[in-house]
């Protein structure tokens, strides 16, 4: 389908990748409405050409929702309850698995019929690396990452019985300006307190596939445009990694510093975290489109842009 000139909803849109989706989907000339609690995002960035509506999609009534989706083209589900170490998985699990099934019977009321869903990689668990989109069994080692596969499992089900169209996306870790609660803005954040030490959780082997804001959005919209089967699930990556010991000296060389690191130990961050994750991106470059960034490069240029916003404040 094409997204440009169409009108859109995106849920999540005041947060962290929406805000900037909404943007670009503007630049774009789309008529963009904006769906958020504001629990992960903030007012502020929501742009002034959007439609804002304040909503919480856990308690938000299915025909409610769906007088905000009549004449809509596409919606782009992004909302979600997002922390993978939170002390209530199974109330956050609900919480997803509500919130997509709410988007969903709105859709069905409004009559729209094509969905774009921001699922993770964590609905692979530990898997062998790179990991395909066809890798079997998918074994989520969090609720956030249970949550993510439950909810590509009900899109699949309304799509075979609904004649729904839905895109998939699992994204590697995504980085850029705006970004907070991650692990560049607390390493800016730990050596703005003291530049002379910075904890590391876990042991800083930890390697994953870092992929800039930009290069997030490009990969969407060129699926998207391009995918057409009835359920389309993509990867969207890097084919590097970068390991937070790397990490650590990239927003250390940033910053100007050389602190001593130190570590929390074990092999994962926190509890339900993937120490090592690498996607496979064949199946998106097969449809002709390849990151711009490496992972290291994305790592830094997000730290440029993180740290121009703290000097801004």
């Amino acid at each position: 389908m094409t997204v440009s000139d169409g009108r859109i909803l995106v849920t999540g849109g005041a947060g962290f990748i929406g805000s900037h989706l909404a943007e670009r989907l503007l630049a774009d000339g789309a008529d963009v409405t904006i769906v958020d609690d504001l629990s992960n995002g903030a007012a502020d960035r929501v742009p002034d050409a959007a439609e804002f509506v304040e909503a919480d999609l856990t308690s938000i009534a299915a025909d409610a929702l769906a007088d905000h989706l009549e004449g809509v083209d596409l919606v782009f589900h992004l909302a979600a309850s997002k922390h993978v170490d939170t002390d209530r998985p199974h109330g956050q699990f609900e919480d997803n698995t509500r919130m997509t099934r709410t988007v969903l019977e709105a859709m069905a009321e409004a009559d729209v019929t094509d969905i774009a869903y921001t699922s993770s990689s964590t609905v692979y668990g530990e898997a062998p690396r790179p990991t395909p989109e066809d890798y079997a069994p998918l074994e989520p080692i969090s609720a956030y990452g249970a949550s993510k596969l439950a909810d590509e499992g009900l899109l699949s089900a309304r799509t075979h019985s609904h004649d729904l169209t839905v895109w998939n996306f699992r994204f590697a870790n995504v980085v850029g300006p705006r970004l907070r609660g991650a692990v560049i803005p607390d390493f800016i954040e730990k050596l703005q307190d003291d530049p002379e030490t910075l904890t590391i959780l876990g042991n800083g082997r930890q390697e994953k596939s870092y992929l800039h804001v930009e290069d997030c959005l490009d990969a969407m919209l060129h699926v998207i445009e391009r995918a057409d089967a009835a359920v389309n699930t993509y990867n969207l990556g890097t084919r590097t990694t970068t390991s937070v010991d790397r990490i650590a000296a990239i927003v250390a060389d940033e910053m100007g510093l050389e602190p001593d690191f130190e570590y929390t130990g074990g092999d994962r961050g926190w509890t339900g975290d993937v120490p090592k994750m690498r996607l496979s991106i064949e199946k998106l470059a097969a449809l002709g489109w390849e990151p711009t960034r490496s992972s290291d490069e994305a790592v830094r240029r997000a730290t440029r842009e993180i740290l121009a916003e703290y000097d801004d404040r």
